[in-house]
């Protein structure tokens, strides 16, 4: 049997029929406020049951539990607030409309419970760890305003993604997905970059122990220096095809937003991923970091204080894995005797660099189907730049 979701019930807060077209007149008759498109990546997820088991955005109480002690009122683990920034118009007591800033159409209802300003400098320390601006989460963090609106929230519209329709994005989902094919236990594994040689590594190692690999790669925004997820689901479907058992891997999509919080958004992702049906949940090296404001482990460190019991969900740690030349494949700390002259260690952002400056990372880091995937985009822009 899939994991139970947090909190022992999937939550599906998805309004349809006669129901949407209620609740899209009662939005459009009061005060309505444009979401941003991480707001907006909430509301779906909130709705659908990915953030299970909240039902909408943190009202005060469970804003300050969240932040102080990683865990929701009811003593329920919980690791990242998930807030509403409003404007002073809103008031409690009240129903909202949630609109999307870009399309400008009614998305979501919401019941106004609770109302309260948050200080963005301790919200941060306590999340992130830190108050530097140059940091993505503490910078958008800083950018909102300081109101917060918490209460249910009801999805009338889902998003469009005609370039991901093929792929489950929800939990119910994946769920029914893992369970016609027999599978009782699954690793998640969350991602936002392609899957190079050291993730191959870890993923394969995890799969020698359960029935599937789900390979759930975050398409939500994320820093503009990215890869978008476009180009990283065709990187996906291509190492796929080449590298992994078809019949044991699940691609799927995660909506969410990318929040940087590391130690934090790590325990954050192995709850999610317990939500979509997963029985255990890779924490890899510097998991969900950005730029030197974590250690390589710490992330590691907070899953492990958690009791296992209370996550519902089994975290696998792996090392810093690499290229060794003289054993002539992938290894680890764990597994490799030779010296960092022989090991080949390149970062995600390093095989960025790599990319934007026309330089191709060697097959030892990087398949060459990847690599041809990546480096396609490139190519298209320069050869239009050769063209004008």
């Amino acid at each position: 049997m899939v994991a139970d979701p947090h909190g022992g019930r999937l939550v599906d807060q998805v309004w349809s029929g006669a129901r949407r077209q209620e609740g899209l007149r009662r939005a459009e008759k009061g005060l309505a406020v444009s979401l941003s498109a991480a707001a907006l990546a909430d509301v779906e997820c909130l709705a659908t049951g990915v953030f299970s088991p909240l039902r909408g955005f943190l009202t005060e109480e469970d804003y300050y539990r969240v932040c102080n002690r990683m865990r929701l009122a009811d003593g329920t683990v919980w690791s990242i607030p998930i807030t509403l920034p409003v404007s002073r118009d809103v008031r409690e007591g009240m129903e909202l409309g949630l609109r999307d800033a870009a399309s400008g159409e009614i998305v979501a209802l919401m019941e106004v419970k609770s109302l309260f300003a948050i200080d963005p400098v301790w919200e941060a320390e306590r999340v992130f760890g830190t108050q530097d601006q140059k940091h993505p989460g503490v910078s958008q963090l800083f950018r909102a305003s300081r109101w917060r609106a918490g209460g249910p929230v009801y999805l009338l519209r889902k998003p469009r993604r005609d370039n991901f329709a093929e792929y489950p994005a929800y939990p119910a989902e994946t769920r029914t997905l893992f369970q016609q094919r027999g599978w009782r236990t699954v690793v998640g594994f969350q991602t936002r970059n392609p899957v190079h040689r050291a993730h191959e590594y870890i993923q394969k190692c995890a799969l020698e122990i359960v029935d599937g690999l789900f390979l759930h790669p975050l398409i939500g925004p994320t820093k503009a220096d990215d890869i978008p997820a476009e180009v990283r689901m065709r990187s996906y479907e291509a190492i796929l095809e080449a590298y992994y058992p078809r019949d044991r891997v699940c691609l799927g999509i995660f909506p969410a937003a990318m929040r940087y919080a590391g130690p934090r958004e790590a325990v954050f992702h192995a709850l999610v991923r317990k939500n979509y049906g997963c029985t255990h949940f890779i924490v890899g090296r510097d998991h969900a970091g950005v730029g030197d404001y974590y250690g390589s482990y710490d992330a590691q460190d907070l899953v492990r204080s958690l009791p296992v019991e209370e996550l519902g969900i089994q975290p696998l740690f792996f090392e810093h894995s690499f290229y060794c030349r003289r054993c002539q494949g992938m290894a680890s700390l764990k597994t490799c005797p030779h010296t960092e002259a022989d090991r080949l260690i390149l970062s995600g952002t390093k095989v960025r660099t790599m990319l934007r400056s026309g330089v191709t990372p060697p097959p030892e880091f990087s398949r060459p189907e990847v690599i041809r995937v990546l480096l396609e985009p490139l190519q298209i822009k320069s050869e239009q730049s050769v063209g004008r």
